[in-house]
């Protein structure tokens, strides 16, 4: 297929607006927003609705089973064995053949995203930085979301943490629905990333007081924090 073919059909799936947004951020610039978000590790969950699942186990992902990655996620097999043998903490669900549908990772120390933002995270004595989960879409809506990070926290606490930080994209709406399900807080941080071309890329912090997920805990109610 010619790469005109290609871009044709990118226009009919998702329009013209998207797809031309989609090209200026890969090739000419972008600006992403990170919010930083917070949680202690023994403040139970509030109970969810989400679909049931069933029929996978955890496995800790290490330098020897990353090829269960493969089927699902088989641009990722090398960043997995990189990132075990780093050793960053991670967990993997696996389905009765084996191959991994779901990932989550945390890191006790400073943590620099080589992989994909570019920037350093740095963490703090007694927390560990949480990063990278996903899963594949038929587990989108179930209780794998919120069970994934609760047996990742109980392993991190295991290990001599207390509190879970992470940072969130502004424009992944569904992420940020559930860091508040989850019953994350706002630390008032914003990581700013900005890329150039698809080459350069700089980075920024800013602070905000207020919140910035007002909106979406309560429909109609205006946001009252702006980034600095």
């Amino acid at each position: 297929m010619s790469a005109l073919q290609k871009l044709q059909d990118r226009i009919k799936q998702k329009g013209l607006r998207r797809t031309f947004r989609t090209l200026w951020e890969r090739y000419v610039f972008f600006h992403w927003e990170l919010l930083w978000m917070e949680r202690d590790l023994v403040t139970p969950v509030p109970p969810c609705t989400l679909r049931p699942y069933s029929g996978l186990r955890l496995v800790d992902i290490d330098t020897q089973n990353a090829d269960a990655f493969t089927k699902h996620f088989g641009d990722r097999v090398e960043t997995m064995r990189e990132l075990a043998a780093e050793g960053h903490t991670g967990h993997m669900y696996l389905d009765e053949n084996d191959d991994a549908v779901a990932f989550i990772w945390g890191s006790k120390r400073n943590y620099h995203d080589r992989h994909y933002y570019g920037c350093w995270f740095p963490v703090k004595d007694g927390e560990f930085f949480e990063f990278g989960g996903e899963m594949t879409r038929p587990y989108f809506g179930t209780a794998l979301s919120v069970d994934a990070q609760i047996r990742l926290w109980q392993t991190m606490q295991a290990q001599g943490c207390n509190k879970v930080v992470d940072v969130c994209e502004t424009h992944n709406v569904p992420a940020l629905k559930l860091h508040i399900r989850m019953g994350y807080h706002e630390q008032g941080r914003v990581m700013h990333v900005y890329g150039f071309f698809g080459r350069w890329r700089l980075f920024r912090e800013s602070r905000y007081s207020g919140s910035r997920l007002d909106l979406l805990r309560k429909p109609g109610r205006p946001t009252v924090a702006a980034s600095a």
